[in-house]
């Protein structure tokens, strides 16, 4: 093992050599690469591969210790010598670990600081709830490798009181214990308070502090003087010793303490090396302490094991506080490499197959060697229900519905439906869903509330709920169906992942939810209520610019419906491309403001209809400007319109309000009703040639024989709709929602904006006169 652990420091620590001091580089620019905290992970890494991993059990490992996870995969054959010179490259290996990017077995993606860490907690609950559904047992633990300054991140606190987490037994943590972060040696990281922490919540702690060279020191005469001594001492100082010579850290080690007598008889007798070895031999260096770590695990509860090492362990860097970012200069190198007794000049040889370490290498790389999962197929799901909704009604209860809706017609896909909230159920409507497919958890509990008359939602808890409730958390909620989004994949077990949070904290999950975009996993969000239309709320649950984020968000569809039935045509069109390879994910924006459905004009043709719902889900669609002084629902081309209204969600009511004052004012304005502002602009960039994109769309919603100058209005920030009057180049008005909002009745408050009717009918007469 030690063998191994020399060659993977060597590895690793080559890797970035090359990157930034042989490949060429035509910009300039440092590429980077972070051996120092790559060496403080080695030992680590190497008695987990090469000693406890099998091949059922998953790995996330800490972003700036991929140089260590390629070097391994190096060793175990999934990484070839070409790659291993391409770190950071175009088209080579991943500054962090990539699963849909890098070669060999990479488990996740990381590099989203406390996001990487979290994710085996929601990979540990999707495998669980997949094996509840396909009636396997596929076990194996989830390991996250934590650097000690990740834990700073909120996002890992918020994992870790979920209220399932501690039924996860096989969540393992090893926290990287070095007492430096990006900047400094940070001075009150005290493992004995992070060990409290993770014990409230209910976690097995397991302290690995001191190597055996160190134990037998603190074993001789005066041993419990220097034990006390080391751990007492402020963290900046232990690092300072590392830096020393061996003559002065033969006089800053004792100190000035009680014990500085016994301290310095002990350490008088010991010689040179052996003391510049013990004072760096932590446990998280040592094979042996690891083992005994390991051997402890407890498996009917979450564990983590903090690991006291040394970053830079082993580098002439070891220590320095400003060693994060730090490169090996070539004479640091060269002096490495005599060090260890390698080549500078054939950095990537592999260990000697015939020796007792090729040997571990080798057995290591079969055990390893997992069984593909065959992917099934997802269920397939219907386009449309046929019905047409009537009477009053919010997009935001038509969503409830629309599951409901799937159970009866679709059954099979509605059995691959798992919705989560953030403790946002009952006032998102969903609570008919929840009462009808029961709650998920780890195992069955009592529902004390079943025979109270006056409780009209349900917890029935049990493996077989489809339903997960989570805390307040939203990071959390986008972290988890992330996860069970990639679940066809991993496992071959298709699932239609559903989360429902409240639109104004959409932007609070986006970056971990785009992290699990990036990573794979394909899920949709519902954002609801939205905008402005929550009128009594108030600028505080008023969301302003998530309606542009399917915009910006790579593999993600956007859509913002008007109506009910467009609600349930855009939420079985985001289901029908998932789990599957070139899936995306979906963000439905709703909203709780009452719209008569008569509005919507669906048509009555079958064909008619079907050309409207494929209208919806390629991004908006066109009611003709009606002939002055008749009926706005008139489809009509009788005359060529004198402005075109673009409206979107909420807004299309006082838009259809508008084009009939503007008919009486003797005007004729297209109303576009948008539904997905990202599916027409990947549109616009199809008809650019700047992608492969189809923008039949726009001809059919914008054609150029009709264009006309343009006002767009939607309840969020106006800038999500600009980009349209480039399409025909028209003069153009934008209306919407760019400052904070304010509490009071629908009507006053969009009029405070500038979205109401008035306002609309406004801003086209100021265009056109």
């Amino acid at each position: 093992m030690a063998s191994i652990d020399e060659r993977v420091l060597w590895l690793s620590t080559s890797m970035v050599h090359h990157a930034n001091r042989v490949r060429a580089s035509e910009s300039g620019l440092k590429v980077g690469g972070h051996q120092a905290s790559s060496a403080s992970m080695v030992s680590i890494m190497t008695s987990l591969w090469f000693d406890q991993l099998r091949p059922q059990d998953r790995v996330s490992v800490k972003p700036h210790a991929a140089p260590v996870l390629h070097s391994i995969n190096y060793l175990l054959g999934t990484v070839s010598q070409e790659q291993m010179t391409s770190l950071r490259q175009f088209g080579g290996l991943q500054s962090y670990p990539s699963r849909r990017k890098d070669p060999g077995q990479i488990d996740y993606s990381t590099g989203s600081v406390g996001i990487g860490a979290t994710a085996p907690i929601w990979g540990a609950m999707s495998r669980r709830y997949v094996d509840g559904l396909s009636g396997r047992a596929t076990g194996g633990r989830q390991y996250s490798l934590v650097g000690d300054a990740e834990l700073d991140e909120g996002a890992v606190w918020e994992a870790l009181l979920d209220s399932h987490v501690q039924d996860l037994g096989e969540i393992v943590w090893i926290v990287d214990l070095n007492r430096q972060s990006l900047d400094r040696v940070v001075p009150n990281i005290a493992a004995r308070r992070l060990a409290r922490m993770f014990e409230a919540v209910g976690w097995q702690v397991i302290t690995v502090t001191f190597g055996a060279l160190l134990e037998d020191l603190f074993a001789r005469p005066g041993g419990t003087a220097l034990r006390d001594r080391i751990l007492q001492m402020p963290n900046p100082e232990y690092q300072r010793l590392l830096r020393c010579p061996i003559e002065e850290l033969r006089q800053r080690l004792p100190g000035t303490g009680s014990g500085v007598g016994e301290i310095a008889d002990l350490i008088g007798a010991v010689d040179d090396d052996t003391l510049l070895r013990a004072i760096r031999n932590l446990g998280g260096h040592d094979h042996g302490a690891l083992r005994q770590a390991y051997a402890q695990i407890d498996d009917t509860r979450p564990t983590v094991i903090i690991a006291y090492t040394i970053k830079g362990n082993g580098l002439p860097t070891a220590g320095h506080p400003q060693n994060h970012s730090a490169i090996l200069t070539d004479e640091q190198y060269q002096d490495f490499a005599a060090g260890l007794g390698m080549d500078p000049q054939a950095p990537w040889a592999r260990v000697d197959p015939d020796s007792a370490a090729g040997q571990v290498c080798a057995r290591t790389a079969q055990t390893l060697t997992r069984k593909p999962h065959v992917a099934s197929a997802p269920p397939p799901v219907p386009t449309d229900f046929g019905r047409t909704r009537t009477g009053t009604s919010t997009t935001q209860a038509a969503f409830g519905r629309v599951l409901l809706d799937l159970t009866r017609t679709a059954p099979e896909a509605a059995a691959r439906v798992v919705t989560a909230s953030p403790d946002v159920s009952s006032t998102t409507n969903i609570a008919g869903w929840l009462n009808k497919v029961g709650v998920w958890s780890t195992e069955g509990r009592p529902n004390w509330f079943n025979d109270d008359p006056e409780t009209i939602m349900h917890w029935r808890e049990a493996p077989s709920g489809q339903h997960i409730e989570l805390g307040i958390a939203e990071v959390n909620l986008v972290s988890l169906i992330g996860e069970l989004g990639t679940t066809w994949e991993r496992w071959g077990e298709p699932l239609f992942p559903i989360g429902v949070v409240y639109d104004p904290f959409v932007e609070r999950a986006l970056e971990p939810w785009s992290y699990g975009m990036y990573a794979g996993g394909q899920s949709i969000l519902i954002g609801t209520p939205s905008g402005v239309s929550l009128a009594p709320e108030g600028g505080a649950h008023q969301s302003i610019k998530t309606p542009s984020i399917g915009l910006e968000q790579p593999e993600l569809i956007s859509f913002e419906p008007a109506f009910v039935q467009e609600v349930e045509w855009m939420l079985l069109a985001a289901m029908g491309q998932m789990a599957r390879p070139g899936g995306k994910s979906a963000y439905l924006r709703l909203s709780t403001k009452p719209v008569d459905q008569k509005l919507a004009d669906i048509p009555t043709d079958p064909a008619a209809r079907e050309r409207r719902r494929r209208q919806v889900i390629a991004g908006g669609y066109l009611r003709r400007a009606a002939d002055p002084a008749s009926s706005p629902s008139t489809a009509s081309a009788a005359r060529t319109p004198d402005a075109t209204i673009v409206a979107m969600g909420a807004m299309v009511p006082e838009t259809i309000a508008a084009v009939q004052r503007l008919a009486d004012l003797g005007y004729a304005a297209d109303l576009v009703s948008v539904t997905s502002p990202s599916r027409l602009f990947e549109a616009l960039q199809g008809r650019n040639g700047q992608s492969d994109e189809p923008s039949w769309i726009l001809d059919q919603i914008l054609p150029s024989e009709r264009s006309a100058p343009m006002v767009t209005v939607l309840d969020g920030h106006p800038h999500t709709l600009a980009f349209l009057a480039g399409v025909n180049g028209v003069r153009a008005r934008h209306l919407g929602v760019s400052n904070f909002g304010q509490s009071g009745d629908l009507q006053d408050v969009y009029r405070h904006h500038g979205i109401d009717t008035d306002s609309i009918v406004g801003a086209v007469l100021d265009l056109l006169q």
